[in-house]
């Protein structure tokens, strides 16, 4: 009954407020008449939409530690029953003292401030429903239009207000009103909501607020630049003495209280909460997060609507970054590579999970601020691709020579296919992608020796031999080695596939890592021979809880098949390599691990990429201004000086540094042995002493006849019916001096009868082990005996 009779008195008031408003002429200058406004005003929809106001959203590591805040208002919600009701009083007695009694409307208020804003003269004196209503209709505004309309000072928005006012409180408890408005008001100093508010001038939650700090908060919301304590303190107190003197009128505090609290001094402990990535401790990662939200339509139809989302909805973005392989790699990166090093070489790593592409760690030798000139400074993350804050990506070396190897396999190819692999070869008659025929290309080994050794894939890629890898490119096909990168995920930094851009197809040194890439994609593919040939893309994010709506987005990792299983283990066997006595042997993490070097020509940029069961990196190494510009040769990084800088000298120590401290606690798991379908896992078979030799006993096609002397290797060539061209150019072999170092083609090719077999003798000076053809064996020299020496 009592309820009925409120309801018959607010329409009262309405029908009065109307009656005043019908007699009043035109407001000049409008373009809305009074009499308008109320004879529309039953017809008006009362059913205004309260959602949640916007609030911060909070990105989480993978333990549930914060890794940044992100909004545009800061803002924190709060239920009433966790706001001091020292607060609850004093916002009561500065704004609506009435509020409990009334039906929505302040009449007195109303009728004052409509007469006062018809007269040109702007006065507020709504009940909190009225201003909780403009409120959200200013946060619902999603065009500066729907802005414009809900903050016109006109009559027209006054009655739009009092028509959602009544609705509102007939559908919404008094407590759910006053408790929208705490957390929707903006209370000065960037700080939305009571709670924001408390934390922010106070440093307590607002359940904590003492009397002289509720009346300071509650004296703000009016004019909140006018009352901001952080720039005019004197006004801020006479206001909070204000608001003590009609609590004292309300009855909701003592004059003795009032008394006490005014001589509270102000003692504002300012503080917001960091917004945004910049003051992240991971802010690179921070970044990738909010791009990959900004530029997934599954978040949203535009862009601007996803980053509003991401700003406004207060969304918990739990993510996939692991602290522990987070900070590893981060001091490993930092050790190496210090960020405010002189020479403004960069390093820059990422860590993957294999089987699921949980990016587990993101780091580089970088602060992250907008300035590039500045020193140490950059926004640009280079673990990644263009299209997510990165560049455009840096030739990787060597580490390519393993999708060559994934396509050998793929193709049948066994561990035994063998290449004379001289200092340089000539490389003819290759076909791109699109057909064409490429220039003949003349790739040479690293380092000044010109010693011709035989190798097959597994000694090919423990010396990393550039001679071996560019005939085996040839034997597969060079379209075939880059259709298996791009099925491993790969492609250039810039977004483009490698058998689509035309400086790719005409380029014929793609074993050789040519291709600008990102360590994000090289360590991906490294993952998916890791996880036995099942690639998964790059997840950042596993879950998004939106706290407005409600809803939660799970994110499952997207994975298939792309390499058979067996492929998949043939080339991490060969990647164990590297490790046994080969390019990467000065790396150890104390576990079975699997990788291979990486150096560009001229030493521009340096790479390692490698895995274990758990986990896969690559690490880069280089100059952002241009790595041919300024190589890794004769530089200071930190306190060290490098003559040379290879894929061994400090992005392997990087890589090994990260996974010694990411794998700490976690289970040693062994890498898959060799599959038996590509045969022996042994190096090509050393030459038989003279005496020994027996080439007639070879199985067909050309004797191995490496080792014999002139006279024994001819003879023994001509019985197998071949016509004999002995060089007259002696090359640097392991074999002793006189003595057959190599032959071509290789031993074991079936020629038809009459076919010539060219015989190279050796002038001696080689190494027994091959080390002459390694891009990556030597150390970094000091600096009182830099070396220089040609790379790949």
């Amino acid at each position: 009954m009592l309820q009925r009779i409120s309801q018959l008195v607010v329409i009262g008031a309405i029908a009065g407020l109307l009656v005043a408003a019908l007699a009043l002429p035109a407001v000049g200058g409008l373009g809305i008449t009074a009499r308008n406004v109320a004879s529309n005003f039953l017809n008006m929809p009362g059913n205004l939409e309260t959602p949640p106001p916007p609030q911060r959203s909070t990105i989480y590591d993978s333990e549930g530690g914060v890794i940044a805040e992100i909004f545009d208002q800061n803002r924190e919600l709060v239920d009433i029953e966790d706001v001091s009701p020292v607060m609850i009083d004093a916002i009561l007695a500065i704004e609506d003292a009435h509020f409990y009694e009334h039906g929505g409307i302040d009449v007195a208020g109303t009728f004052r401030a409509a007469i006062r804003t018809m007269n040109g003269n702007t006065q507020g004196a709504s009940s909190i429903t009225q201003q909780y209503v403009k409120n959200v209709q200013i946060e619902a505004a999603t065009s500066q239009e729907e802005l414009d309309e809900a903050r016109e000072e006109t009559i027209a928005r006054k009655i739009r207000e009092l028509r959602y006012a009544v609705a509102l409180e007939q559908r919404m408890s008094k407590d759910k009103i006053l408790e929208g408005y705490l957390n929707i008001a903006y209370f000065s100093d960037g700080a939305y909501g009571v709670e924001s508010a408390a934390q922010h001038f106070f440093q307590v939650p607002a359940s904590d607020l003492e009397l002289h700090q509720a009346a300071t908060i509650a004296g703000l919301v009016r004019y909140p630049y006018l009352y901001n304590p952080r720039f005019n303190p004197e006004q801020t107190i006479d206001r909070r003495n204000v608001v003590l003197d009609r609590m004292v009128a309300t009855g909701a505090i003592t004059e003795a209280e009032a008394a006490e609290a005014k001589k509270e001094p102000m003692e504002l402990d300012l503080s917001t909460p960091p917004n945004g990535c910049v003051p992240s401790d991971q802010p690179f990662f921070c970044d990738y997060v909010v791009q990959e939200i900004e530029k997934d339509e599954r978040f949203g139809p535009s862009e601007t609507e996803r980053a509003r989302w991401l700003r406004t909805a207060g969304l918990q973005i739990h993510t996939t970054l692991d602290p522990q392989t987070q900070e590893s790699a981060q001091a490993a990166v930092d050790k190496w590579v210090p960020r405010k090093n002189e020479s403004r070489k960069v390093g820059a790593e990422l860590v993957i999970q294999p089987g699921t592409g949980h990016i587990l760690g993101m780091a580089q030798s970088r602060n992250y601020g907008p300035d590039e000139s500045k020193l140490g400074e950059t926004s640009i993350n280079f673990t990644t691709d263009a299209d997510r804050g990165g560049s455009n990506g840096f030739q990787a070396g060597s580490t390519f020579k393993a999708f060559t190897l994934a396509a050998a396999l793929n193709e049948g190819l066994p561990y035994s296919t063998s290449f004379n692999s001289p200092s340089s070869v000539s490389i003819s008659g290759q076909r791109s992608c699109n057909g064409g025929t490429l220039s003949t290309w003349s790739p040479s080994n690293a380092g000044d020796t010109n010693s011709s050794t035989t190798h097959n894939m597994v000694s090919g890629t423990k010396a990393s031999s550039n001679t071996y890898f560019a005939q085996l490119q040839e034997r597969v096909g060079i379209c075939d080695v880059m259709k298996m990168a791009e099925k491993l995920g790969l492609k250039r930094a810039d977004g483009t596939l490698f058998t689509e851009n035309p400086n790719t197809l005409a380029n014929s040194s793609f074993t050789l890592g040519s291709e600008e890439v990102s360590p994000l994609r090289v360590a991906n593919a490294y993952a998916t021979f890791a996880s036995g040939g099942i690639y998964c893309e790059p997840q950042a994010i596993t879950k998004i809880k939106d706290q407005q709506s409600g809803t939660t987005i799970d994110i499952e990792p997207e994975c298939s098949r792309v390499l058979d299983e067996e492929v998949a283990k043939g080339v991490s066997y060969l990647l164990t390599q590297p490790f046994n006595g080969g390019t990467a042997a000065n790396i150890h993490i104390g576990r079975p691990a699997a990788g291979k070097t990486g150096t560009t020509d001229g030493s521009a940029a340096a790479w390692f990429a490698g895995f274990t069961p758990q986990m896969a990196a690559a690490v880069f190494v280089g100059d952002p201004r241009g790595p041919q510009q300024y190589p890794l040769r004769g530089v200071t990084i930190g306190d060290d000086y490098y003559g040379v800088v290879y894929g061994a000298t400090i992005p392997g120590p990087i890589w090994g540094e990260t996974m010694k401290g990411a794998h700490e606690g976690l289970e040693v798991k062994q890498l898959p042995s060799p599959p038996a379908q590509f045969g022996s896992t042994s190096a090509p078979r050393p030459p038989k002493p003279e005496s020994d030799a027996d080439p007639a006993s070879d199985e067909g096609g050309v004797p191995n006849v490496v080792g014999l002397s002139e006279g024994a290797a001819v003879s023994a060539l001509e019985a197998a019916g071949y016509t004999v061209n002995v060089s007259g150019t002696r090359i640097r072999s392991a074999e002793p001096e006189g003595t057959v170092a190599a032959v071509n083609p290789d031993p074991g090719t079936r020629l038809p009868d009459g076919a010539t077999v060219n015989v190279f003798l050796s002038r001696g000076g080689g190494t027994a082990d091959g080390r002459g053809n390694d891009e990556d064996w030597f150390p970094a020299q000091p600096a009182s005996t830099p070396t220089v020496r040609e790379e790949e």
